[in-house]
């Protein structure tokens, strides 16, 4: 028995078998930038069958992460040809005759990583796929993967933290920085963040204060103010470190006892220096953490469920929204990438491939 397929796509009474669907991707056949390896191919998929699921891909986000894998620079290695991206929002346009939980029209996000999502369609199976509430703007469920579950794991995964502890944060305006910001104000935990002094750090720290921030400051603010000496804030016991080098350094100096750093990135490309005097005299930690790994060895785990389930909850109460951001169609890919590693200027803006029309 062959499923139908959504309305919108076409009539009730047409079944998936009738249906042709032309897919536009970003593919790529061997590593290097992706201005010059990434090309627009045109595939005809074909149906979904048995426990296959056709997604009409709405938006997918360009991660740093994405271009490392294209440039060969990441641990995870795809088999060529292979198609950039691995977060999206899509809809569901049919499934197989095997297929119970998913139904057209349903919106759904990546089970699984590494998936190829640079598409304007493509055909997955169910397993790797799960429904998400089409409450959740296109922004916030396309990127909801990665960044927020990597913030909301570092929050919940090393330090028991409670309301008015405080966390300690550089690259503040990243993605993962600006839901660090968002999840604190909705624990009640205080947020203070890190950036490079810029022409518009009021500007931008006023943005991240209104995402939750309790305090902005830039690298050399870091080094002298009394925001802990004086009792404004508690002392942090728990850090996170996208930077490295001397940044982590002076981050890792206002810990609390036996507090712990986490790095999760290291855009100086700078190893982390550990100093010797909070080390020995205050036992401080330190972590790494890497989501991809915790996705696959929590794949259908009750704690990643709930953890989905929190995160969509705050985004359709509009207490979580997406990074700063640009959507832009999938023609303009190569401006995107480019621009998707300029970490110059006022935030991180992440660029969104918009495939929604």
């Amino acid at each position: 028995m062959l499923r139908k397929t959504l309305k919108s796509w076409t009539q009730p009474s047409v079944l998936c078998r009738q249906m042709s669907v032309v897919a536009r991707s970003l593919k790529y056949t061997q590593h290097g930038e992706p201005q010059d390896v990434l090309q627009i191919v045109e595939d005809t998929l074909a149906e979904p069958k048995d426990h296959q699921v056709l997604v009409k891909i709405l938006a997918a986000p360009i991660n740093p992460a994405d271009i490392n894998t294209i440039q060969g620079k990441y641990p995870v290695k795809p088999t060529f040809p292979a198609i950039g991206g691995n977060e999206f929002v899509g809809q569901v346009v049919c499934v197989g005759d095997k297929v119970k939980d998913l139904q057209p029209g349903s919106h759904v996000v990546p089970r699984a990583t590494g998936m190829g999502t640079w598409a304007t369609h493509a055909v997955y199976n169910a397993d790797q796929l799960m429904a998400i509430s089409n409450k959740v703007g296109l922004a916030e469920a396309a990127t909801i993967t990665v960044n927020p579950c990597t913030a909301y794991r570092m929050l919940k995964d090393f330090v028991k933290l409670s309301p008015g502890d405080t966390v300690i944060q550089n690259g503040a305006n990243s993605a993962v920085g600006q839901a660090v910001h968002q999840l604190c104000r909705a624990w009640g935990i205080n947020s203070v963040g890190i950036v490079r002094n810029r022409p518009e750090i009021a500007e931008l720290k006023k943005m991240l204060e209104c995402l939750g921030a309790n305090a902005v400051l830039t690298e050399e603010e870091m080094r002298t103010c009394d925001i802990f000496k004086s009792g404004k804030l508690k002392r942090p016991k728990l850090a996170f470190n996208c930077v490295g080098g001397k940044s982590a350094t002076e981050v890792s100096r206002h810990l609390d006892d036996r507090g712990v750093m986490v790095t999760y990135g290291g855009m100086s490309r700078e190893p982390v220096t550990v100093a010797t005097g909070p080390l020995i005299f205050k036992d401080i930690a330190f972590r790494g953490f890497w989501m991809t790994r915790w996705s696959k060895e929590n794949y259908d785990s009750t704690e990643r469920s709930k953890m989905f389930r929190e995160i969509c909850q705050l985004m359709e109460q509009g207490k979580f929204v997406a990074p700063t951001h640009e959507m832009v169609p999938l023609e303009k890919f190569k401006e995107a990438a480019i621009a998707a590693l300029n970490f110059k200027g006022f935030t991180g803006k992440k660029f969104i491939l918009d495939m929604s029309s």
